[in-house]
């Protein structure tokens, strides 16, 4: 039995209007996640990952808007609400995690007043209810010595730790989905490591959904129970996570996958694509990836591929019409 879709992300397209025009930064992009699942989102810096994040918590940066689409939380659309309704969903049902913690705290506040504030403003509880609640967080998401470490000020945490803060914070009011942009990259590898146990046992525990973005595929390939993969606004391949790592459809997935090291297997060069993400000003007629692909065609050049069934994947490639394998 499957689990409900907790969000439905349905043709999305994310519009920024310019003097020269109107760039387009997320074309048409359907994703879904259920309860408990991670969805890993996965590209090249300028795919349109960390827009569509911002587009679900609704925390698009003027003069950015969604032009198209719907987003739906539960079954109820999300994305034409006022901005007040919208903001006690993004505490409350949805939480979020950023690249930078500094970002996410205040700097002049205790971590207890942060934590306090959060589940007052969203949870029916008294003031010692939520400091107990706070120093559960934080025990929870692994500090030690929670009940001394509230009292400090976020400066007083190393890196690793003021990430967990954030990630108690996004969990204070117990939201059903997480948006995690980047939340990893500014840590070491072993502090990564235990980031990703942490997002996994959350799911597992509370039953949380996350979409998970990140350029990381060795983060996708731990975390993750399924993954989209992204280029130039649009979804070019997703599906469970081990398909798509060990049998990509898509050129551009066998090329980020061929990127990264093995350890099974000596080889003497790691693939390379060549080229670069296009600008959003000069997106190439037919497939956006056309100008790098190794297995182009000439409709390639014409038509512009929708996403269409390649086992249990979804892959917008002509490759995947022809029946031809990548």
């Amino acid at each position: 039995m499957t689990s409900p879709k907790l969000l439905e992300v349905r043709n999305l397209r994310v519009e920024f209007p310019t003097r020269r025009g109107t760039l387009v930064a997320v074309d048409d992009v359907s994703l879904e996640i259920s309860a408990g699942e991670v969805l890993g989102v996965v590209g090249e810096s300028g795919a349109g990952k960390s827009m569509t994040g911002a587009a679900i918590i609704g925390l698009l940066e003027p003069p950015g808007r969604i032009a198209a689409g719907e987003i739906l939380l539960e079954g109820k659309r999300i994305d034409n609400l006022p901005y007040a309704q919208m903001r006690r969903i993004r505490g409350r049902q949805i939480g979020a995690i950023f690249q930078d913690p500094l970002t996410s705290l205040n700097p002049l506040y205790r971590v207890s007043d942060q934590l306090v504030e959060t589940i007052l403003t969203h949870l029916p509880m008294s003031q010692a209810d939520a400091r107990k609640r706070a120093v559960q967080l934080l025990a929870d998401v692994g500090i030690p010595s929670p009940e001394e470490r509230v009292n400090h000020y976020p400066h007083q945490f190393s890196g690793g730790m003021r990430q967990r803060v954030v990630i108690a914070l996004a969990l204070a009011a117990e939201p059903k989905l997480i948006i995690a942009d980047e939340p990893t990259t500014a840590l070491d590898v072993s502090i990564q490591a235990q980031i990703i146990q942490l997002l996994k046992r959350l799911c597992r525990e509370h039953g949380t959904a996350v979409m998970l973005v990140t350029h990381d595929m060795g983060v996708i390939a731990e975390t993750a129970d399924r993954v989209a993969v992204m280029y130039a606004g649009r979804i070019a391949e997703i599906g469970p996570v081990q398909d798509v790592i060990k049998h990509p459809h898509h050129p551009y997935t066998s090329g980020l996958m061929g990127a990264i090291p093995s350890m099974a297997h000596k080889t003497e060069r790691l693939t390379q694509i060549d080229g670069a993400m296009p600008r959003l000003n000069a997106i190439p007629k037919g497939c956006a990836f056309n100008p790098r692909c190794p297995k182009v065609f000439d409709r390639c050049y014409v038509d512009r591929p929708e996403p269409m069934p390649a086992g249990n994947s979804q892959v917008a490639c002509w490759l995947v019409k022809e029946g031809a394998h990548v």
